[in-house]
């Protein structure tokens, strides 16, 4: 009997950390709030319980709490810890001299984006000399579907996490040229992975057209993604094929340092 209790006791401990670890994967999967409800429902945990795991990691600050949107997020204590590694890595500085040769190569803006949850947020850029030009601003976002950046982020990660997006996303009809449907965002989905390159034909802002490829480490996820932005006028297939070349090279460069760093993000 007293073995059995043993056991028993060894699984409910085993059974809590699994629920805490699966909290803070579904929270980072995303990188974005989500209720109580949609917390539940995703782990398939009783409220009741899952109010109690709540308060404890909410207490120690793994996770935050809103109360003006009543959504919760990972916290500040994991950034904590990444700042007290020595391999922490600062993709953000490592990148600026990179896309300033981008757009010293071709003359046009560049940047790199993260992903936001559904969306690409611009984490660093460097605009084109030239007067006419596209405006890429930091914390600028765009849903994932509708930008270069976006797409090539998009197309690269695992196929659990595609299926997942492509089974909730809602096209906004940002331009008249947006993709309007999720066979045709497959579809594009399957081009990039074959040819590392993605684009957008105007189909977030008019008037301009995005090429892009993602920063994948040899962990598989992608970290990141770079993009170049050139205006429709200026847009010729010989300038579209050169941007490409030096962007896949520039990720090539980008991946090498953090290899070297040895801070890939985690699998």
């Amino acid at each position: 009997m007293l073995q059995m209790d043993e056991t028993a006791g060894a699984a409910a401990t085993v059974k809590s950390a699994d629920r805490v670890l699966d909290l803070f994967e579904l929270l980072g999967r995303w990188d974005r709030e989500m209720s109580h409800t949609e917390i539940a429902a995703a782990l398939g945990i009783p409220k009741s319980s899952l109010t109690l795991l709540l308060r404890n990691v909410v207490g120690r600050g793994y996770v935050d709490f809103s109360s003006v949107t009543k959504g919760y997020r990972l916290g500040e204590a994991f950034s904590r810890l990444a700042r007290q590694s020595d391999r922490q890595f600062d993709l953000v500085a490592c990148a600026q001299p990179i896309l300033a040769r981008i757009t010293q190569a071709v003359g046009e803006s560049s940047a790199l984006n993260r992903m936001k949850g559904h969306m690409a947020e611009v984490v660093a850029t460097v605009l084109s000399p030239h007067r006419l030009l596209s405006h890429m601003r930091l914390g600028d976002l765009a849903p994932l579907y509708a930008t270069s950046g976006g797409k090539a982020l998009l197309a690269h990660l695992p196929e659990d996490m595609i299926k997942e997006y492509l089974g909730t996303v809602r096209f906004e009809k940002i331009t008249t040229k947006t993709l309007k449907s999720v066979a045709t965002l497959r579809r594009e989905l399957e081009t990039i992975r074959r040819t590392g390159l993605a684009y957008s034909f105007e189909e977030f802002t008019p008037g301009i057209v995005g090429v892009g490829t993602v920063l994948l480490p040899r962990t598989g996820h992608p970290i990141g993604s770079l993009n170049i932005a050139v205006p429709a006028v200026r847009s010729t297939p010989e300038l579209l094929e050169r941007s490409g070349q030096v962007l896949q090279r520039g990720a090539r460069e980008l991946v090498e340092q953090v290899t070297q760093a040895g801070a890939d993000v985690p699998e």
